[in-house]
């Protein structure tokens, strides 16, 4: 794949990735892949080949969900991660066949791994946004995505729902760990760190300046 115009977001949860990547196809009249873009595969997936991606496609109780351990979920993470990055560069191919995006840039929201970019692209065009470890346990039930308020409220279901969520935090923070943090961090590619004070047009103008676009 010719790779040239693609942009790619990777980081940590609560680092504003999502966001960046829409307004930044907004105002470079680009194409935005944003978080789980992969999801537009989900329902035609082998789960033979991909059994960590279709488990919760094929999840009969979402109770099982969130009574895995710690280590169960971390491993299932990873797994997914790795699954992900075979569909999403699926999509990035086909994506670039079409002849009217050859000459679009392409912003990503990516799972695919740190190294595997330094493979397949280079410096220039991947950018790491982080955020403190902590925010993703203290502020994970406070958003109002309706897939966390789903977990939530099912963990409140649970025979103890104090126990339940003590669980599911110590997940978040394994997930998001210092030493995950810290692999980003040193990745080699460069680095936005949330900052509360910046806006949004700020953060893009950062993004903009580090990925060396013109400011449209």
């Amino acid at each position: 794949m010719d790779l040239n115009n693609v942009y790619f977001v990777i980081g940590s949860a609560y680092a504003g990735k999502s966001t960046l990547v829409k307004n930044l196809a907004k105002k470079q009249g680009g194409i935005a892949l944003e978080e789980n873009y992969h999801d537009s595969k989900l329902t035609g997936l082998n789960s033979r080949e991909f059994p960590n991606l279709t488990y919760t496609r094929d999840l009969k109780d979402w109770h099982d969900f969130i009574r895995r351990t710690p280590d169960e979920y971390v491993s299932w993470i990873e797994n997914v991660k790795k699954e992900c990055e075979i569909v999403e560069l699926q999509i990035l191919d086909e994506l670039l066949k079409e002849p009217e995006n050859l000459t679009r840039k392409i912003f990503v929201d990516t799972n695919i791994s740190i190294e595997t970019l330094h493979e397949i692209s280079d410096t220039g065009h991947v950018l790491v946004m982080l955020a403190d470890p902590e925010i993703s346990v203290k502020r994970f039930f406070e958003r109002p995505d309706p897939e966390k308020q789903f977990l939530y409220k099912l963990m409140l279901e649970e025979p103890d729902p104090d126990a339940s969520l003590a669980n599911y935090c110590e997940i978040l923070r394994r997930i998001n760990s210092e030493e995950a943090y810290n692999e980003l961090l040193n990745s080699g590619f460069k680095v936005i760190l949330r900052d509360e004070e910046r806006t949004q047009e700020e953060t893009v103008r950062l993004a903009e300046e580090l990925f060396g676009l013109e400011c449209v």
